[in-house]
């Protein structure tokens, strides 16, 4: 039987997603074997400038999980951006077996192009282990994502989006609060920046494509966190990733709602740190990430 193609669905500003757009991310991640230890992905042609972060990171993790046994499940990385990526040129991984132990498996990435370093990774992976169980307590009064405006319907109100107002959307989020980028924004604040996230539509059963896939979502709203602080606009600022480190504490579906909870507790010498944390609705911490993002004030010409 024949398989009819998904048609996308639009948002209210008429940028596409929904399971035809996801569809595309998971095959964006899906890499080329080229060797034993070496993979090959592209970017999408609707990025211009240069390759986002969120889809570097998620594809030097896809590689690593590529030389990983399947009983191993990854609990870390730690990732650094080296150079800006290009979109129009394949993205080379060149995977490093570096320790395959009983309990602990560790790889190392390097993602290049024309010859160059543009992004490293180091990922720890581990056999499932029982031991001591605890957590911060949920996030309590936080709207359920349902009540909140899409990025579109933001968009198509006039609230403006950078990026996001531009390319396909396969990942519905939901912001709790005005985000930084928003121009009903009223100054700015202390508290966290929130947004529910969930891949818009629905994602095979494998576990490690939902980590690889929260990994290319979690580069996104992080470094508004830290212009949240400060009442300066999104066009005065210069930004990009430095580097960017998750923890994956408890299974999760990256195609149900989890709740990202940003905060940036400083910033100087034109970066900001930011830290987040992954919470399912029932009240689970199920991920936490650390980065540090170049932002920098743009002289007034």
């Amino acid at each position: 039987m024949t398989r009819t193609p998904a048609v996308p669905q639009t948002d209210a500003d008429g940028v596409p997603r929904g399971q035809a757009v996801l569809d595309g991310l998971v095959q964006l991640l899906d890499l080329e074997q080229l060797e034993v230890n070496l993979f090959r992905g592209v970017s999408p042609p609707e990025r211009p400038t240069r390759v986002f972060g969120g889809q570097v990171a998620g594809q030097a993790l896809v590689a690593a999980v590529r030389t990983v046994p399947a009983d191993r499940s990854v609990h870390s990385l730690h990732a650094y951006f080296i150079r800006p990526g290009d979109p129009r040129v394949p993205i080379v991984y060149d995977t490093e077996r570096v320790r395959d132990g009983r309990s602990f498996t560790t790889r190392r990435v390097l993602a290049i192009q024309h010859g160059e370093a543009i992004f490293s990774l180091s990922a720890s992976f581990q056999l499932h282990e029982e031991g001591l169980e605890h957590s911060e307590p949920a996030p309590t009064g936080v709207p359920a994502p349902d009540t909140l405006p899409t990025v579109g319907e933001r968009v198509a109100r006039g609230d403006g989006a950078g990026w996001l107002a531009r390319e396909p959307r396969p990942i519905d989020m939901r912001f709790v609060d005005e985000p930084a980028w928003s121009s009903a924004r009223t100054g700015p604040t202390d508290a966290p920046v929130r947004v529910w996230m969930r891949a818009d539509g629905t994602l095979p059963d494998d576990p490690l494509l939902h980590v690889c896939l929260l990994t290319y979502a979690s580069d996104m709203t992080l470094l508004g966190s830290v212009v949240a602080r400060h009442d300066v606009p999104f066009d005065r600022l210069q930004m990009a990733s430095l580097d960017h480190a998750m923890w994956f504490h408890r299974p999760f579906r990256a195609d149900q709602w989890l709740l990202y909870t940003c905060y940036s507790p400083t910033a100087s010498g034109s970066r900001g740190l930011a830290t987040g944390r992954f919470t399912t609705e029932d009240g689970r911490l199920v991920a936490t990430t650390v980065q540090e993002g170049l932002v920098r004030l743009r002289r007034r010409t």
